[in-house]
């Protein structure tokens, strides 16, 4: 699995005008399942996101996590993570079919709040707005 990380002052996701989901301090994770991708693949991700210490501690160095902090994360689809990039205008065939995207989506959600981090999402497959302010800034890119 493929995925972003964006440590935010707050966040949220609107579609068709509607707010889906919000958050305060936390993460904003854009994630994408790519080919071949399965539960344990998710797993590893959602441990080491909740893990990841990207947040200040009281000496100001990056030295907590999300669930440290009493964050949150906002988990957004974002299959444009499969990008290929060899020409002018990417490919998207590595990224899993959108059945088994939006099956590995949703598990990635009940795992990371198994991890302790309270979540909130977006709508897979949705035409989405999606506002962040980031702080730091701190953006990560991961694969596992």
């Amino acid at each position: 699995m493929r995925a972003v990380l964006q440590r935010v002052s707050r966040a949220s996701v609107t579609v068709e005008g509607k707010v889906v989901g919000e958050i305060g301090h936390g993460l904003l994770i854009l994630v994408c399942a790519m080919q071949g991708d399965d539960e344990t693949k998710a797993d590893q991700l959602a441990a080491k996101v909740a893990k990841m210490r990207i947040f200040k501690d009281d000496a100001g160095k990056m030295n907590l996590s999300v669930r440290d902090v009493g964050g949150s994360a906002l988990i957004v689809s974002q299959f444009t993570l499969a990008a290929d990039l060899r020409g002018n205008r990417p490919g998207f065939s590595t990224a899993a079919a959108p059945d088994e995207g939006k099956r590995l989506y949703e598990y990635f959600t009940k795992r990371m709040q198994s991890e302790g981090v309270p979540t909130a999402n977006g709508i897979f497959g949705a035409d989405m707005d999606v506002s962040l302010n980031n702080d730091g800034p701190v953006t990560i890119w991961m694969d596992v």
